[in-house]
């Protein structure tokens, strides 16, 4: 009998210990996913206190938002801020952001014999404080540069075209017309972001210089928006805003851009979104974020997120379930402790009560006994 308990204890602990570890190798798999999507979590690294949110925005290419709409997006943002009693410090920006299209792709040369393809991205905004690159050599363009005639080249189309990365300065020619090589990126790491990518070289230009080609007639292969007035169009806008309440910057955003641009856009909280529990919960909607039927073209950074997201609510999943047999041992560990609690108290009752039992009996006895003495005395 004492052979088969401790059998059984025995299987119990091993269950217990192959499930916790299991579960610790899940978590550490997950975690190791979510910090490899790590352009969701700039909101951490605007604000170290944790009292922003990175909110993103997509819209489909005929949703009508563009450079133009900006001022109208950034009005709500403050308009939204100030009626929570929140003011810009002077000098500092309260609501950073960024915007992006693609532009579509393109023929790229140098002033050598290299060419290429390459992926054209219109950015604007602090859209590189937005993107997790690593830069090689060179630097960011951005919006207050006197120039816009830069380009940031990934590693790739920096190697097709002179064959090394330490190219920053150098001349390219975007569908024969002049840029400068302002910096170059790494390629993207994680497999999924591979995946999303694909094999084409990527390359980002300013507003300006996409606006320039379709007016100029530059635009070859490029965007086949209906553009007649220059690019305008924005199908990605990200912000970092402070949440005084939980949820406030998204759904202040949610809720400005599904009425100004219905059936248009998707709104996603980047700062939340890998979340374990959130993950966890949304196992049961699995296919809707495998497969979404809207009419946006997210961006690679985007879909590399969404795989993510795919991915990390299956180890979630799967972590909570392998925490059940734990979760049940505590219980059964803690009604034995109470078990045993309530018969040790009953025993210690009974101690007690046996011990001052034998006292009265003492005390009755000598009172009886002195009783006795008392009579004999009289007797006499």
């Amino acid at each position: 009998m004492k052979l088969k308990i401790k059998l059984r204890y025995a299987v119990i602990a091993a269950v217990n210990a192959v499930c916790l570890l299991s579960a610790g190798i899940l978590s550490l798999s997950g975690s190791s996913l979510a910090k490899g999507q790590s352009y969701n979590s700039v909101a951490g690294q605007w604000d170290t206190e944790g009292g922003c949110s990175q909110i993103s925005c997509f819209f489909a290419a005929d949703s009508g938002f563009s450079t133009d709409s900006l001022g109208a997006v950034r009005n709500e943002e403050l308009s939204a801020l100030k009626n929570a009693s929140m003011q810009p410090e002077e000098g500092k920006t309260l609501v950073p952001d960024a915007y992006s299209a693609p532009v579509g792709r393109c023929s790229v040369k140098c002033d050598t014999a290299g060419r290429s393809e390459a992926m054209v991205t219109a950015v604007g905004g602090n859209f590189f404080m937005f993107r997790d690159f690593t830069l090689l050599s060179g630097s960011y363009f951005s919006d207050n540069d006197l120039m816009q005639d830069g380009a940031v080249i990934d590693k790739e189309l920096a190697w097709a075209l002179y064959g090394s990365y330490d190219v920053a300065g150098m001349n390219i020619y975007l569908n024969d017309v002049q840029l400068y090589i302002s910096g170059v990126v790494d390629v993207p790491r994680t497999k999924a972001e591979k995946d999303c990518v694909g094999d084409v070289p990527l390359m980002y230009i300013s507003y300006t210089i996409a606006d320039s080609l379709l007016i100029s007639g530059n635009i070859g292969q490029m965007s086949s928006y209906d553009q007649p007035q220059g690019f305008r169009n924005i199908t990605c806008y990200e912000c970092i805003m402070p949440d005084p309440v939980e949820n406030y910057a998204y759904n202040t955003l949610s809720e400005y851009f599904k009425t100004s641009f219905p059936d248009k856009c998707s709104v996603v909280s980047n700062s939340d979104r890998f979340d374990p529990s959130k993950r966890a919960k949304a196992f049961k909607k699995l296919s809707s974020l495998a497969v979404h039927s809207d009419s946006i073209a997210y961006p690679w950074w985007e879909n590399a997120s969404r795989i993510t997201e795919v991915k990390l609510s299956v180890i979630y999943f799967f972590r909570r379930l392998l925490l059940i047999p734990t979760i049940l041992t505590l219980l059964w560990l803690l009604v034995i402790a109470y078990k045993l609690a309530v018969k040790g108290r009953q025993k210690l009752f009974e101690v007690i009560a046996d011990k001052y039992t034998r006292i009265a009996y003492k005390i009755l006895q000598r009172q009886k006994q002195k009783k006795d003495n008392i009579q004999s005395k009289d007797q006499q």
